[in-house]
């Protein structure tokens, strides 16, 4: 499958889905939120994937939906969040190991991702952030219930509503990411945990993954759910216009509550 945005490689049975789309930092566009969904449902399938990475080319992991451009609100309603809550039940779903190579920001439903997987080795370089509120809307993808299911209530609140980057350090002491590691160790810490997974008991790690699902992320639905009816209304407002023509004319935006 060929997805402008991905890069996919296979080896050794280790997929790799990249996002790759540097000089927008990784902006998901629908049709890479879509296609990765489509690959990681079918690696479930496929006896010759042992481990699927997700990760992304240049600075950042992704910096969420594309929101660029002269009213990008105008391109966003239901389907943008039917396919971001299909990327995210891709990934829990999944019968393999996802693991997230997190080399830069994951911010948005990049992050939403990110967390997502089973494991997610962070570059301290890298910061995580929900930057929803930045542009008038409130985190989607299963975020309200995956962040506040690692950190807690008054963190996950603190991130959601005042938008603030976490560093990847800050992000391991609080239980958000399961690695973090010196810059110039990265690459050598991801290759030697998907080596590990790679060569784990596949029954295994798949029967492990859905008891531990089934007990962490029971809310993760009904998360997802609500997210969708509450978002949907959130892109009809004002603020949202106002918000993402701010974020792509480089000002704060000025919110009005319409």
């Amino acid at each position: 499958m060929t997805v402008p945005g991905l890069a996919v490689t296979e080896d050794d049975g280790v997929l790799t889905i990249r996002f790759d789309r540097p000089e927008a930092f990784n902006a998901l566009t629908g049709e890479m939120t879509l296609g990765t969904a489509a690959l990681l449902e079918e690696a479930s399938a496929r006896d010759d994937v042992r481990v699927v990475v997700l990760t992304g080319t240049g600075p950042a992991f992704s910096t969420g939906a594309d929101i660029g451009g002269a009213d990008a609100h105008e391109r966003f309603d239901v389907r943008a969040l039917d396919a971001a809550n299909r990327l995210i039940r891709s990934i829990t779903g999944c019968d393999k190991p996802v693991v997230a190579g997190v080399n830069g920001i994951a911010a948005g439903v990049g992050l939403s991702a990110a967390l997502a997987c089973d494991l997610a080795v962070c570059a301290e370089s890298a910061s995580l952030l929900l930057a929803f509120a930045r542009v008038g809307l409130m985190p989607d993808g299963g975020a309200t219930a995956t962040v506040a299911a690692s950190i807690g209530r008054a963190r996950a609140m603190r991130m959601a509503l005042l938008a603030e980057p976490l560093p990847a350090r800050a992000a391991y002491d609080a239980g958000l990411v399961s690695h973090v590691v010196p810059d110039d160790a990265y690459a050598d810490e991801l290759a030697r945990v998907v080596k590990r997974l790679r060569h784990g008991a596949p029954l295994a790690q798949a029967a492990t993954k859905r008891a531990i699902n089934a007990a962490a992320l029971a809310q993760v639905e009904p998360a997802m759910e609500l997210e969708r009816t509450t978002q949907t209304m959130l892109l009809r407002t004002a603020d949202v216009a106002e918000g993402m023509r701010a974020f792509s004319e480089k000002r704060r935006p000025t919110f009005t509550g319409d």
